[in-house]
Order: structure tokens, then sequence, then C-alpha cells
């Protein structure tokens, strides 16, 4: 099976799996614990802590481990029903773990307004200054799209609703590793990472938290992160995390162009098998090696299907569940008509894929295009 869904999750590093093996073997103390075992399993946790806060340039008493990027996002929500001010503002095509979260609240109180966003999938600003309301106390827009890669202006952004003194958090979990993140430039409150995207463990995410005095804990009990996420510590996992996230600023520069190379030769050549597929989002502020494109008069579920026969993985742009296609959410915030937005097709590549993998998957796509 040749893999292009890194959007949806990626592979273990070995380096990372060789570290999280032998915590496992010999460092299985609770971190929480004085004597030995315990003391070096806390050692673990502060080392992973530090590696994150390098990877994007915060201070390490700034980082929470979370269970998952999911987690990491209903926290700073959930905050929201113990302040005063309850109206959220976010985009109209942020993920579920934002979107849901924000429909659960509101019989607690939480209101919330969606900013529209172009045909490209960025965020228009001009609404924003407009929707602010006397009771906003949050604004949360992902920094890049999960479904189309869309890269959104978090700094400007920020710099906008800076005078109002409103709190920003920022959904970065696809962006580790394929674009720069500095907390120092982006000046964001919270943000929120998953260390399966970007090669390491599931069941594992970061919180970063400018002030820890804005937050609150969603999981109640021990007084593990702080005091603001209870439960013993997944060292191994955690560990895991520390050791992608220093890979990922490490090897930035060259998987962000290795990514780059193959979209581009998959785009150049897609065009000569159908020259009136359509692609969605801005290619210019977009994630590399992200693609979504539509395939007039196909169906993404049936395309799927035939790829998978052919051992290529890909994901659709649209839910498919039960034989039923439920257009994407994300596209027909971006005007993408039902017809088109069912024909959709994501391609992520990732650190394994090789040009000759791209091949295999341009001549999977032309056999199923076949009538």
């Amino acid at each position: 099976m040749l893999y292009f869904d890194h959007s949806a999750t990626t592979p273990l590093r070995s380096e990372v799996k060789e570290l999280m093996q032998s915590i496992n073997d010999a460092n299985y103390g609770n971190p929480s614990s004085i004597y030995a075992l315990g003391r070096k399993a806390r050692s673990i946790i502060e080392t992973a802590r530090k590696q994150v806060a390098n990877a994007i340039g915060a201070s390490s008493d700034q980082i929470l481990f979370t269970s998952s990027g999911t987690e990491a996002n209903n926290q700073v929500l959930w905050t929201l029903i113990f302040s005063s001010k309850k109206h959220v503002i976010t985009s109209a095509i942020e993920h579920p773990a934002i979107i849901k979260v924000l429909k659960n609240l509101g019989p607690l109180g939480v209101s919330h307004t969606l900013l529209p966003v172009n045909n490209s999938g960025i965020v228009n600003l001009s609404a924003l200054v407009p929707a602010l309301q006397k009771d906003t106390g949050l604004i949360s827009i992902m920094l890049a799209n999960n479904e189309v890669g869309s890269i959104q202006p978090i700094e400007e952004i920020v710099r906008i609703v800076g005078q109002y003194n409103i709190p920003v958090h920022t959904d970065a979990v696809q962006t580790l590793g394929k674009i720069p993140i500095d907390i120092s430039s982006l000046d964001v409150d919270f943000l929120s990472l998953s260390a399966h995207k970007f090669y390491g463990p599931k069941g594992v995410g970061v919180l970063f938290v400018k002030d820890k005095k804005k937050i609150k804990s969603l999981m109640i009990g021990g007084s593990q992160e702080s005091g603001l996420r209870a439960g013993t510590e997944n060292v191994a996992g955690i560990a895991g995390l520390g050791l992608a996230a220093k890979l990922a600023k490490d090897k930035l520069s060259s998987h962000s162009e290795h990514l780059k190379k193959l979209e581009t030769i998959f785009r150049k050549k897609l065009g000569k098998i159908n020259p009136n597929l359509v692609f969605h989002g801005d290619h210019h502020h977009c994630l590399p090696g992200l693609i979504s494109l539509s395939f007039p008069g196909q169906k993404a579920d049936i395309l799927m299907a035939k790829l998978d026969r052919y051992g290529l993985a890909v994901s659709s742009g649209s839910a498919c569940s039960a034989g039923t296609v439920t257009p994407s959410a994300v596209l027909k915030a971006m005007n993408v008509d039902d017809s088109l937005n069912t024909a959709t097709l994501r391609v992520s590549f990732g650190a394994g894929n090789t040009q000759d993998d791209v091949e295999e998957l341009l001549s999977g796509l032309k056999n199923a295009l076949k009538p």
C-alpha cells in the first residue's frame, strides 16, 4: 500500500519508535513518585517539554501535554464557561474539534460567530471587527486548514484584535514540520498541536498557553501539568512527541522542500491526465504537499475505492458513511458546489513518499478515471 494521506496521520519515525520502546521497557515509573524510577520518568517528561518549546519558540513552562489536539482545543473552549465573556469568533472552515464543541457549549451560554472565507479558503479579515461583541472572549482561527491546506493570516488577526485585549487561539495541528511556527511572531495566547501529525505517536497532544492564569483544567483529579491536566502522564508517548517535535524543526527545510517537489510533479503531470480537474485552496498560501482537487463528473467515494484496490491510499474531501457522501463543510464555505464537492479527493504527501510513488499514484488515477 502506498500512503498519500499524511494530513490524516503519519507513521512513527524510527527514532521515535525506538525511544518509546526503550522507555516502556526500562522507565515505567510514575512521574509523581519520588523514588528513582519516578524521578527518571519526570526527567523524561521535562526533556520533552523543552523539546516542544524549542520547536515553536516558547518557554517550557508554557507547554501542557494533553491526549490530543482535540483535547487541547476543548480545554481552551471549555474555559469560556468560567468567563464573563462567552462569545467566540471562529471561522467557517474549522475542524469539528472547534465547531462541534462550540455547538455543544451553546446551552451553557457560549455563543459564536463564524467568519466567512474566500473561494481560496482564507478568512475574510474585513468581517473580523464587525463580528466583535462586548462579550467576545476568544478568537479561534486555525493556522492551516486540514482539507485544503490554506494558511491563515494569524499574525494579522492578532494585530487587529490586540487593541481589544481579546485572547487568540490557533489550531496548529497540521503545521509543525511543514511551515515555521514561531510563538513570538504569531503572538497567540493558545496553540494546539498533535504528535501523530508530525511522525509522533497517536494519543498525545500539546497546548501552548501564554499565561496559565487564563486556562482552566478540563480533567479534574491530580496535580499533573501544573494542576491543569489531571491524570498520570503517558511518559513514552510524551517522550515520542518531544523527539518528533525536535526532528520536525530540525528537518523543516528539507522536509518542506521534499513535499513541494512531489506536489509540483503531481500537479504538472495530473493536468495532462485530466485537464478539466479543479484545484482548491490558495496555492501561494498553502501547506506544502497537500492538494485538494475535484474531478468533474466523478464521485469521490468511487474513485477512492478504485485507488484502494490499486493499493493507493488517499482521502476524500467529503465524509463518506454507510454508502452516502456528505459534502464537505469546508468546501461549501468556499462556495464549491455540491457536484464538485462530492468529487473531491485530498492527496497529502509525506517524508516517505518518492517520485516513483507519485508516478504510481498518477497511473492509478488515470486508470480510475477510465469509464
